[in-house]
């Protein structure tokens, strides 16, 4: 099982393979909160190597479903699934069909969601490897709050955003993107740095010496958004923040 976030589309592509049981379940059911979490602008489900006679797991994907048309924005959600198989026929019906649309390929599940992705308003910055580039993140993260009616979140949007490129240039040490972008009318800010590690950050358990404890930047981040993960993409990871306006 595998979830890769698209950098480009901001679409997550979740992709399952094996026998559905309890194990399958249990582990999917987890990856997909951690997705939904990301708040990408669609979620995309590879079925295609899933075995799974009766299709018994499509309650778990009818519900991520619903969860996503429920978030603000919404995220949609498309599947892959190989025609004629019972998890077809399920999700092919009426009410299931408008929650979860199935499609023979993934290339037509991914148009369908790149075509009916929410307003995004986004900017990108390119960065070299190196801590001093976190001045022009910050520049650029206040640059577009400011443009875009959100000036009561450049003081923590700032600090998250230095944290994270900081983050990546020293453990990372590879080429590094930012993107800000503004989500549904501007109730929330979105944070994405992006590297070529494949390594996930981790907060360190128990007390923190800012003196000599790597990791602190972390905690800061932790304390400032509504919520921040990581996702692998095709070419490392990004780390992810949210904040509230």
């Amino acid at each position: 099982m595998t979830a890769v976030v698209d950098d480009e589309t901001w679409v997550v592509e979740f992709t399952v393979r094996g026998s559905w049981g309890r194990p399958l379940w249990l582990a999917a059911f987890n990856l997909l909160n951690k997705c939904l979490a990301h708040h990408p602008a669609g979620l995309l489900l590879d079925l295609r190597g899933l075995l799974d006679p009766g299709a018994i797991s499509a309650p778990l994907w009818l519900t991520a479903a619903t969860h996503g048309l429920r978030m603000e924005p919404a995220v949609g959600v498309a599947a892959c699934v190989p025609a004629r198989t019972d998890l077809a026929v399920r999700l092919g019906g009426v009410i299931a069909g408008q929650l979860v649309p199935a499609f023979p390929t993934v290339p037509l599940a991914r148009s369908f969601l790149t075509s009916h992705r929410p307003r995004m308003d986004r900017v990108r910055l390119h960065l070299p490897p190196d801590t001093a580039a976190a001045a022009r993140a910050r520049y650029m993260v206040t640059a577009a709050c400011e443009e875009w009616g959100m000036g009561s979140l450049v003081p923590r949007a700032r600090l998250v955003v230095s944290e994270l490129v900081v983050n990546a240039a020293e453990h990372a040490g590879t080429p590094i993107d930012v993107l800000i972008s503004r989500r549904g009318q501007g109730a929330y800010l979105h944070l994405a740095v992006l590297d070529g590690s494949r390594d996930h950050p981790v907060i360190r358990a128990g007390a923190v010496d800012p003196l000599t404890e790597r990791g602190y930047g972390l905690h800061i981040v932790d304390a400032a958004v509504q919520g921040w993960g990581a996702l692998p993409t095709h070419h490392g990871k990004m780390v992810w923040a949210l904040l509230k306006a």
